[in-house]
């Protein structure tokens, strides 16, 4: 079949035609992300019950949803967070590959079984169910330069004229405002008045429902044969603010009517006043992107920002905004550094083959089939429902070392053969394959064979391995193709035989002496065989060195799961005491806006009081995000993330009365907000909060003493002052007020009343009911309120209860139903996460005690699940790799002497990363497994040619000594070529740079090492294995003009 290809040449380059055709095709359809979807999906349940505070949500609404939902299909996990403000958000993980929308139908169903358990106040606000977006694109900021704007104002202009038509861009899963001042009616009762005319707030909530609806009336003339129908009609539901004035409360004596006005103040005001936004010290609104699964994320941020470009054209004269972070600035620079990386290693192994091959026509041969695998990746990438990635552009450019190596094979043989029987280059090409064709299937199929496991990894972890190992897997097998068919066709058609020592240019005597070098290195090698193969316990000695290095190695060689890079955007978050007000906050934001906006590199600064990603809601709480010059502006090394980052925590330093920490976003969308360790503390006695609170800080205490923890910090705290409100029932009963009538009161004029709902501008707010602001500033102002008693008459509330001061948490959190307090920290520089999570490991077996245990969330969960699975992946590998060779050389020993030259290599890649200052992440997982499988290629163009000299009657140690001898050339080139090709990423700098060392510098030098040390003891291997082999099996011999016939 072999010779059909080289005898049609035309029929070859079609197939390869084709192929790039399709790779094009495939291209222009590929989306393009910064990562695949690789974070699990999660469906998130909101409810709201104001006025309540944690304990109360906890018990009331998010034990009942809990109890239904745990245990839903697929879940992984459950985290709850009950709060001050009344609301309560539940969290259900789910596993890798399960379907979202699934998921959240699943979890609607469960919640709709606890509907009927839950406070009715809760059930009117809604209790909401939706699959989270984990991809946020993009954040943006609308900012102020009128000073007459208000907050209210730009949130609300956003939510009516921006929000639903970035919503409409397609790909854009969700589009959320930062805060919740939606338009809203307040009612602000006054509470003396209310008492004097005898009404409590549910009068009030009972007249605007009584007075403001929608009515069905019907129509005039209808069935009565009538000419004409009319429609009545009523305004239906109050609008304005004179409306709701206006609405009657009480027909009083002499004709006289109480109006609401009479009672309240009305204005349309904000649903909630709780925190202030700023940018660059302007009021500003900021909200967040997020995209589809599946999408083109490059290709949305492009046509959101056309969009917000668009609509500014018609924003109110002062409103402006900014793009605070997107993906593309990222992303771009990073694919522009790898596709100029992919034409740096291109030209770079072009001048490694012509080195070695030295005549154009046989170097154009492999360059040619870089770009047909390469291109032709593209179509079943798009095929298997890929994007054009981070990872799939990391595997290409890996793919370009690598598939080069069987175009490089075939030329070489080929070339060889004209040279030793002086054939022409057609009879020369069919010899040459009769003789290699097995070599490159052998090559091909031990190349696939080692990502074949790593495709059935679940989870996580599986994505990244599953996207890098099919990506190499389809370029291999058709670069096998293109050895097979275009290449020997192509030697054919190009190669003509030359004499090296032809010419006496400049570039005729460089050749002439690098051949001779080469030819006495050549002679040295075989000297040396002999040598190793008279003392062969070397070679042993040498294999059990390596397997002790790459356990020294492994063990002092700090870990991580994937790479922090510099990605131009720094998160902060700020924690005052318990109970600060949030304008307290507010104002040592300005002053840290002061002192940062100092710092160089530094592009906007945007902060929000009341809220931060880490810690959540709480006036105590603030966060801030802090957005960088564009890459090609912060080339200078104290211009980086980490060096302003270490700026911004002096500045921290400077201002002790606030907790200040500052991070870059997590690595990986989707995994949390911050890119250290997460995880929950949690007490499974369900003991006190107070003795709990005692356990966390004194647990992050003894975090805080190891050296490989930067910090550890929690939001978890129960010294926030509160009031606990003490009944005097008997009292209430004598008086004929009932206990619900007291805390009516309590929450209308305090916590305040939804009470209805009014549509305006084409959206439905709310309409609330409260008390001014100055009537409940403190426990002296229930002395203003008053209940109604069984005879009419207004009693003060404070004859039936009292209050007094006590202290609780902010937040309640539970994690798989038991109460936790969430930690998060980041390893120290110099460490790593994998560093810092063997601490809080080693810190949790020492200081706490069976009734506490930890679990670890989103990246760092992640981190320890691929630890776990690595050493079964890599032996998965080998044993995959082993029993393929065992096949194809029908012996179980003889892939032995592949399978040992493995660790001289393996040795090399953990030393270079280690002494780079570099992780053993995932990405240099990956680059093992994959030099797992270069190096067993080089092992095997040996043993494949030994076999075929011993079958010709040579020695056991005769045909090792001319397989090495012959193979070592190509060995050298095609390991050359991928090591040029990777010198691109080994010396990376700029955008990725750590992602690009990562995973280059093993497999580089691992390569380098293990080629070295292998074409050394692989022979030697040979030669002991095909003895005992022998021993077992005698060979059996062909005559000289045999030869194998494909």
């Amino acid at each position: 079949m072999l010779k059909t290809f080289i005898e049609r040449p035309v029929l070859s380059t079609v197939i390869s035609i084709i192929i790039v055709i399709l790779g094009v095709l495939g291209l222009t359809t590929l989306p393009v992300t910064q990562y695949p979807e690789i974070a699990p999906p999660t469906v998130q349940i909101n409810a709201n019950y104001p006025g309540a505070n944690a304990q109360t949500v906890l018990e009331s609404v998010i034990i009942p949803i809990e109890e239904q939902v745990n245990g839903v299909e697929n879940m992984d996990y459950i985290t709850s967070t009950a709060t001050n403000n009344g609301s309560a958000t539940i969290q259900v993980v789910f596993k890798q590959n399960v379907d979202p929308d699934i998921a959240a139908v699943n979890v609607q169903n469960r919640v709709a079984r606890a509907t009927p358990l839950l406070p009715a106040e809760v059930v009117r606000s809604g209790v909401v169910t939706q699959k989270q977006q984990t991809s946020a694109l993009m954040f943006v900021s609308f900012y102020a330069e009128n000073p007459d704007m208000d907050r209210t104002f730009i949130q609300n202009y956003m939510n009516i004229n921006v929000v639903p038509e970035l919503k409409r861009v397609s790909g854009v899963g969700d589009a959320s405002v930062f805060g919740s001042r939606n338009y809203a009616m307040r009612i602000w009762l006054d509470p003396v008045k209310m008492a004097n005319y005898g009404l409590v707030p549910s009068d009030v909530s009972a007249a605007i429902n009584e007075q403001s609806l929608e009515a069905a009336a019907g129509q005039f003339g209808e069935n009565n044969g009538e000419a004409f129908q009319f429609v009545i009609r009523y305004s239906g539901k109050y609008r304005t603010q004179e409306q709701y004035e206006n609405i009657v409360i009480r027909s009083m004596d002499h004709g006289q009517i109480l109006y609401l006005k009479d009672v309240a103040r009305v204005e349309m005001g904000a649903q909630s006043y709780v925190g202030v936004s700023k940018m660059n010290g302007k009021q500003a609104v900021a909200m967040a992107v997020y995209q589809t699964p599946g999408s083109n994320a490059q290709e949305i941020v492009l046509n959101l920002r056309a969009k917000l470009k668009e609509l500014s054209g018609n924003f109110p004269d002062g409103l402006e905004y900014t793009v605070v972070f997107d993906t593309n600035e990222f992303l771009d620079a990073s694919i522009s550094k790898v596709v100029t990386t992919l034409i740096e290693a291109f030209i770079l192994v072009f001048l490694v083959v012509f080195l070695f091959l030295q005549d154009f026509r046989s170097t154009l041969i492999p360059m040619i089939a870089v770009p047909v695998s390469i291109v032709g990746t593209f179509f079943f990438l798009n095929l298997f429902g890929f994007s054009l990635n981070l990872l799939t552009l990391f595997a290409l450019v890996l793919a370009i070392g690598i598939v080069v190596d069987d175009a490089i094979v075939v030329v070489e043989a080929v070339h060889a053969k004209m040279e030793k029987t002086h054939l022409r280059s057609k009879s020369a090409s069919l010899s040459a394959m009769q003789e290699i064709a097995g070599a490159i299937v052998s090559i091909t199929l031990v190349m696939a064979a080692v990502f074949i496991p790593v495709t059935f990894i679940q989870g996580p972890t599986g994505v990244f391995y599953q996207q890098f190992g099919i990506t190499l897997i389809v370029a291999i097998l058709i670069s096998a193709l293109n050895a097979l068919t275009l290449s020997p066709a192509l030697c054919a058609l190009l190669l003509k035989e030359h004499n090296p020592g032809d010419g006496t240019g400049f570039k005729q005597r460089f050749f002439n002496s690098f051949n001779t070098g080469f030819e006495a290195v050549t002679h040295k090698y075989a000297q040396s065989f002999g040598f190793l193969l008279r003392h062969k316990w070397i070679t042993f000695s040498i294999l059990i060195l390596c397997g002790a290095g790459i356990f020294y190695a492994n063990k002092t060689m700090p870990s991580g799961f994937v790479p922090n890079e510099d990605r131009a955007f720094i998160m902060g978050n700020f924690e005052l005491p318990p109970g600060a007000s949030s304008d307290r906050v507010a104002n040592l934001q300005d002053e840290f806006y002061t002192k940062a906006s100092q710092i160089r590199g530094v592009k906007n600064i945007t902060l929000v009081s009341g809220f931060s990603f880490v810690s959540g809601q709480g006036s105590n709480f603030g966060m801030a995000m802090i957005s960088l010059d564009e890459f090609e502006k912060r080339k200078e090394k104290s211009m980086s993330t980490d060096a302003v980052v270490g700026q911004l925590f002096g500045i921290a330093a400077q201002m002790p009365e606030a907790n200040m920490i500052f991070f870059s976003p997590a690595s990986v969308p989707g995994f949390g907000v911050s890119s250290g360790f997460d995880l929950k503390l949690l007490d499974k006695s369900g003991g006190d909060l107070n003795e709990f609170n005692q356990v966390v800080q004194g647990y992050i205490g003894e975090l805080m003493k190891r050296p490989e923890i930067q910090y550890a910090q929690t939001s978890f705290n129960t010294n926030y002052a509160q009031y606990e409100i003490e009944l005097n029932v008997p009292r209430a009963k004598q008086s004929g007020v009932a206990v619900s009538a007291i805390f009516s009161a309590l929450q209308g004029y305090i916590g305040g009343i939804y009470a209805a709902d009014f549509t305006r501008y084409g959206k439905q707010f709310r309409v609330m009911i409260q008390a001014l602001p100055e009537d409940r500033v403190s426990e002296k102002d229930l002395q203003k309120i008053f209940v109604r008693t069984m005879k009419g008459e207004m009693a003060p509330i404070t004859q039936f209860m009292s209050v007094k001061r006590i202290y609780g948490p902010q937040n309640i959190n539970r994690f798989n139903l038991f109460t936790n307090a969430g930690i998060t920290g980041a390893s120290k520089p110099g460490y790593s996460t994998g560093d810092a999570i063997k601490a809080v490991q080693e810190v949790t077996s020492t200081s706490l005690s069976n009734n506490y245990g930890i679990e670890f969330a989103g990246l760092s969960r992640e981190e320890i699940k691929a630890g776990n699975e690595t050493l079964i992946i890599f032996m998965l590998c080998l044993i995959f790799v082993y029993f393929l060779l065992s096949a194809q050389y029908e012996s179980y020993l003889l892939p032995l002497s592949v399978i040992l030259s493995l660790p001289g290599g393996i040795m090399g890649a953990y030393f270079a990363q280690k002494y780079a200052g570099l992780e053993n992440n995932i990405y240099f997982q990956i680059a093992l497994i994959m030099l797992v499988g270069l190096l067993a290629k080089n092992a095997i163009l040996i043993v494949e040619f030994a076999i075929q000299r011993r079958r010709l009657g040579e020695s056991i140690a005769a045909s090792a000594l001319n397989g090495a001898k012959a193979r070592l050339r190509p060995i050298l080139m095609t390991s050359l070529a991928f090591v040029f090709g990777m010198m691109p990423l080994v010396f990376a700098s700029g955008v990725g740079y750590v992602g690009n060392r990562s995973i280059a510098t093993g497999a580089a030098f691992g390569l380098l090492v293990g080629t070295l040390t292998g074409i050394f003891n692989v022979p030697v291997l040979y030669v002991v294995f095909q003895w005992l082999q022998e021993k077992i099996s005698p060979v059996k011999f062909k005559k000289k003009e045999e030869s194998i016939t494909i």
